[in-house]
This record gives C-alpha cells, structure tokens and sequence, in this order.
C-alpha cells in the first residue's frame, strides 16, 4: 500500500485550496468589521453638546 499516492495534492488544487482561504477569512473579516461599525455606536453612550 503506497500511503504518497493518498497524500498528493497537484498545484492547481492546492491553490484553489488557498484561495478559498484566503477569501473566506477576508470575507468573514469584512463581515464583522461591517457589523462591529453598525452596532457600536449604538452601545457608546452619547455624548452631550456643549452649547455656548
């Protein structure tokens, strides 16, 4: 039984493979920056004007 035949994964996969990687994390970055900047400023107390 040869075990290096189960193992090999050609560079095309391989870079399809990191490429997917990559996008997901990016993509899953983007998302929670988006919903951190929406629901933050809800949670930050306000601040009063001071009007002279």
């Amino acid at each position: 039984m040869h075990l290096e035949f189960f193992l090999y994964i050609d560079p095309g996969t391989g870079s399809l493979l990191l490429q997917i990687l990559a996008g997901g994390a990016i993509a899953s970055a983007m998302f929670f920056k988006r919903i951190w900047y929406t629901i933050f400023p809800f949670l930050k107390p306000k601040k009063k004007d001071d009007e002279e």
